[in-house]
């Protein structure tokens, strides 16, 4: 039975959802999977783990240091632990965390590494990946001893597939990391990685000034979603850099992505043409955005964001009264 290792992100505790995106995409007949957790092996983990088809659970002990917030502690470990369970293919996610620790892995074991994958075949070690700002789709080959795949997150439709797990405890044997974390200051967007989001409300130059984007903040806020931008509204200086979504931004794929006056260029498409459903507001009809949507709004952002937001707290304290 062919070994499929499957790196495991954690957020304060708790198994981010695209996780099981991921799983998903390494099931198959004769796989075992194994998730390869750092220092935060829980009950509730293991009910969420086996429900969608891990069959061995890997508890990553440090011996005390703290290699979930140390890249380079953290590849060793992971490195070890494919070595120690003969496992020759990693997934991961390919956000935040999976950039930084990923090829980290790749290099430890000399593999080859293809990150921002849409799909996989496992099977004949092939993906495809977008190209040339999502104009092309790709098919690569990966060859060696060791392969290692860095999954889009939300690109892959996680479904649930019950099995029995097994929950195995593996003591790294850690050496002197030649990167030290002296401190993690949390960015002023809240800490939301743009590229696990289900829903997304982006700014553009139609936003006019950074005060404006509280608007896209009030209404995210109701519908549980995460609030990004185009290069414009960073390089105005409007917003943070981590909230860009585009070609020299994040690339994303949400179930719904909502364009607030973006006029919808190639490189900005190229970050968000994955999503699911694309809903447009603009004013400009012409825009080039409001030809490669599902849904477009012609009308002023400034009168549909906030009668938007209203109605989604009028249903909100409906919901609240009848529960």
């Amino acid at each position: 039975m062919k070994r499929i290792g499957i790196l495991i992100e954690t957020k304060s505790g708790s198994i981010k959802k695209t996780n099981f995106g991921v799983i998903t995409a390494a099931r198959g007949d004769g796989r075992e999977l194994y998730a390869f957790l750092l220092d935060a092996v829980g009950a509730d983990q293991k009910d969420l783990l086996q429900s969608y088809g891990v069959h061995k659970i890997v508890d990553i002990q440090s011996g005390g240091a703290a290699i979930d917030y140390n890249p380079d502690l953290c590849s060793q470990a992971v490195s070890q632990a494919m070595i120690h369970f003969d496992i020759r293919t990693l997934l991961g996610l390919a956000g935040l965390q999976g950039q930084n620790l990923l090829p980290r892995i790749a290099a430890g074991l000399n593999a080859p590494l293809v990150m921002d994958c849409s799909a996989i075949d496992l099977a004949g070690h092939a993906v495809q990946k977008s190209q040339f700002s999502g104009r092309a789709l790709a098919t690569l080959k990966t060859e060696g001893a060791f392969h290692i795949y860095g999954i889009r997150p939300n690109a892959v439709e996680a479904s649930v597939e019950p099995c029995e797990s097994e929950m195995i405890s593996f003591q790294a044997n850690i050496k002197t990391a030649g990167l030290t974390v002296k401190e993690i200051i949390q960015s002023d967007s809240g800490g939301v990685d743009l590229s696990e989001a289900d829903v997304i409300i982006s700014g553009g130059r139609g936003m006019e000034n950074p005060e404006n984007f509280s608007l896209l903040f009030e209404c995210a806020e109701q519908m549980g979603a995460a609030v990004g931008a185009s290069r414009v509204a960073v390089d105005e200086g409007w917003v943070p850099y981590v909230m860009q979504v585009g070609q020299t931004g994040k690339t994303v794929s949400p179930k719904v992505y909502i364009a607030c006056g973006i006029s919808g260029s190639v490189q900005h498409f190229a970050g968000m043409k994955s999503a699911a459903m694309i809903i447009a507001v603009n004013k400009d009809p012409d825009a080039a955005i409001m030809k490669r949507c599902d849904y477009a709004v012609a009308a002023d952002l400034f009168e549909v964001i906030p009668a938007l937001t209203t109605q989604l707290k009028k249903a909100a304290a409906r919901d609240s009264e009848e529960s």
